[in-house]
């Protein structure tokens, strides 16, 4: 899941490190109160806040549904939920559409599901407990666009899992790419999270079924295009 670097003034301190950083969010559009309080309630209740996607990735992601108006979207890592409704909050806006997001930590359920059943948002969501790269394919649906934000060590297994279940022309946005540089450190050799990053990089590079660019926002963000 992604790991927090940029918020806006009222999510962090400012300082010198992150001056280009506030300056991107002050020219950037703000996010829906309900989604700061629960950014707020992310970092403050969960041990891994700093995992929740953000203010910029999440108009990012907002934008893109907005963009490709696709009608099935399918999300791998929900964590506290703050980017399922911002994707949530892109369909609306479309007027159509439907997310399905996946989380494999039943212990996380009791934090986001209130989250995202009292949203504004909430028709457009579907909340399941489960392992997307295994379960997916039982929802009968094909999908215009996904959100990878799960277990990094498995992300090639949970790719070709969600491939094949993508429309032509669909698009995989897959989150950490550049895992906080570590993908071109030599100190983390033998970190796992580190190894399957490289993989599936790697692997998407010379994937001749898609077309790809990664994006250095915040800790690597690839789109992929599938045909």
């Amino acid at each position: 899941m992604a790991k927090s670097k940029t918020q806006d003034p009222n999510h962090t301190t400012l300082d010198g490190e992150h001056l280009l950083d506030e300056y991107v969010l002050a020219h950037s559009d703000a996010e829906p109160e309900y989604l700061y309080r629960l950014w707020r309630d992310t970092n403050v209740r969960l041990l891994h806040g700093r995992m929740a996607s953000g203010r910029l990735q999440g108009r990012l992601l907002k934008m893109m549904v907005r963009m490709i108006r696709p009608q099935r979207v399918i999300e791998v890592g929900t964590f506290s939920g703050y980017s399922a409704l911002c994707m949530a909050e892109g369909l609306a806006a479309n007027g159509s559409g439907h997310l399905f997001t996946y989380e494999i930590n039943d212990e996380q359920e009791p934090f986001t599901r209130p989250w995202i059943e009292n949203s504004p948002w909430a028709d457009y969501v579907t909340f399941l407990i489960g392992d997307a790269g295994t379960e997916a394919a039982g929802l009968g649906e094909s999908f215009d666009m996904a959100f990878l934000d799960g277990d990094k060590r498995t992300y090639v297994e949970t790719y070709e899992a969600l491939l094949p279940l993508m429309n032509p022309g669909a698009f995989i946005l897959a989150d950490n790419t550049l895992w906080d540089g570590h993908v071109i450190d030599p100190d983390y050799e033998r970190d796992q999270q580190t190894a399957g990053i490289r993989h599936f990089n790697d692997h998407v590079a010379h994937d001749d079924r898609v077309t790809r660019v990664m994006l250095p926002l915040r800790d690597g963000l690839t789109i992929i295009r599938k045909g």
